[in-house]
């Protein structure tokens, strides 16, 4: 194994919780909710002027040298619950502690319900990339996205897009993928384009009912989470609608990823690369933890009030976590062949004992193989082009010969269905167009 992405190596990233687990939500799936057990004596939730001020001080101080943009990212609970004053104040602290020649970029993961037209002019002044979540059309993703008041929420958070749209807000959607809309994957996917959304994220919910379990003792997690299979059944559908016409126009985070390691190069996401430990958890009160997703008493790495960012980030446990992505992988991860795309995934998801103690397979293991099975074929033709210097897009125009080629060779009655996959009856679709027209 190589040595880990140490922040002496790489740059340090933090998750910003500036109002911590408070949100204006009450989604069922949601995993930070419940972090208010960590903190049961607290009057407020809100990140002071003085944490945020050391940790901005702070977190570009523990930069390597070699880093030349420094990424801000906010997460909740719900963050623009603090205002947009708040905000006008990071952007005050970033101006101040900025080394000469190192950049900024900000990101906030909203849910959307509070972005009106001031918050939308705000973030497009300031350049931030805003991650709105929306789990498809109105009854999948208001299945589990209910307001306080048991309310469904898709509406608003489809305005919210439209309104980001509206002010030249640079977004991308986060979808959860869950019990409900996991068999949907082609649904979904149309909904979000044709609201206009041209950066997508899929996450998986996985919700453990225990400390492991052997397979296939699927009961053991919740009956929100998504299946393994039925996960990588949904990011086939996605792939198929993707394929077609959108290589180059839409962006899937998990797409993305799967050609980095086809063309032999590491993921940007920290769930696909070997070592992980370089992503931590700030709360509001200047706790830090080792990831967002470990917000736990075992893993907290101490408060910044007290101890600087950069050697919490350094510290033996912190570096031993990062590492133990690698080595506590089974050894069955490590003769499989799809181990460089998913790189055993988000230790999260490490659920499912083996035969050595501490070593768990990935819950999605299944889903996993599966998604990079299937798309193996165009997922290679894609890299080939990437390796040849010419865009990945050009798969569509491979796709379109290949149909042509079908049609013409295999006889099809004029009220069958088109060969091309358009749905349509042949004689509606690519009999009543010339060859070199078809598939266009």
């Amino acid at each position: 194994m190589s040595p880990p992405n140490t922040p002496l190596r790489t740059g340090l990233h933090v998750i910003i919780k500036p109002i911590g687990p408070v949100c204006n939500l009450r989604c069922a799936y949601c995993f930070y909710l419940e972090k208010e057990g960590l903190y049961p004596k607290e009057e407020s939730w809100r990140m002071t002027d003085e944490t945020l001020r050391a940790f901005v001080r702070q977190y570009f101080e523990a930069q390597p040298p070699q880093v030349r943009m420094v990424d801000f990212a906010f997460q909740g609970g719900e963050p623009t619950l603090m205002g947009l004053d708040f905000f006008r104040r990071v952007v005050e602290l970033q101006t101040e502690f900025a080394p000469k020649g190192v950049g900024v970029r900000n990101a906030l993961q909203t849910n959307g319900i509070l972005l009106d037209g001031a918050w939308c002019e705000f973030l497009r002044e300031h350049r931030f990339l805003v991650g709105l979540s929306l789990d498809g059309p109105a009854p999948l993703h208001d299945a589990y996205r209910l307001d306080a008041s048991g309310g469904g929420t898709h509406a608003r958070v489809a305005a919210a897009l439209d309104r980001m749209k509206e002010h030249g807000v640079e977004s991308n959607v986060l979808t959860c993928v869950h019990r409900k809309n996991a068999t949907a994957g082609s649904v979904v996917y149309r909904h979000l384009r044709g609201l206009g959304a041209k950066f997508l994220q899929f996450i998986p919910i996985v919700e453990p009912l225990g400390p492991g379990f052997r397979q296939p003792a699927a009961v053991s997690v919740s009956e929100r989470s998504v299946r393994p299979e039925e996960f990588g059944r949904f990011l086939i559908r996605v792939f198929d609608e993707w394929i077609r016409r959108d290589v180059g126009e839409v962006f899937v985070r998990d797409f993305d990823e799967a050609l980095a390691g086809w063309c032999g190069e590491p993921g940007s996401l920290c769930a696909y690369q070997e070592h992980c430990g370089n992503a931590l958890a700030l709360e509001h009160n200047g706790d830090v933890y080792a990831c967002d997703h470990f917000v736990t008493e075992e893993h907290k790495r101490g408060n910044l009030h007290e101890t600087p960012l950069l050697e919490l980030a350094r510290s033996e446990r912190q570096v031993r976590f990062g590492r133990d992505k690698a080595d506590l992988l089974p050894e069955t991860c490590l003769e499989c062949e799809y181990w460089r795309l998913c790189r055993g995934g988000c230790p999260k998801d490490r659920i499912v004992e083996t035969s050595l103690s501490g070593r768990r397979l990935n819950y999605l293991c299944p889903g996993f193989k599966l998604f990079f099975s299937e798309t193996a074929p165009l997922m290679r033709r894609m890299a080939e082009e990437v390796r040849q210097g010419r865009p990945p897009r050009n798969v569509m125009r491979y796709l379109r010969g290949e149909r042509t080629a079908a049609v013409e060779a295999r006889p099809v009655g004029r009220n069958d269905p088109c060969p091309c996959g358009s749905g349509k009856k042949y004689k509606q679709c690519c009999l009543k167009r010339p060859p070199r027209e078809r598939f266009q």
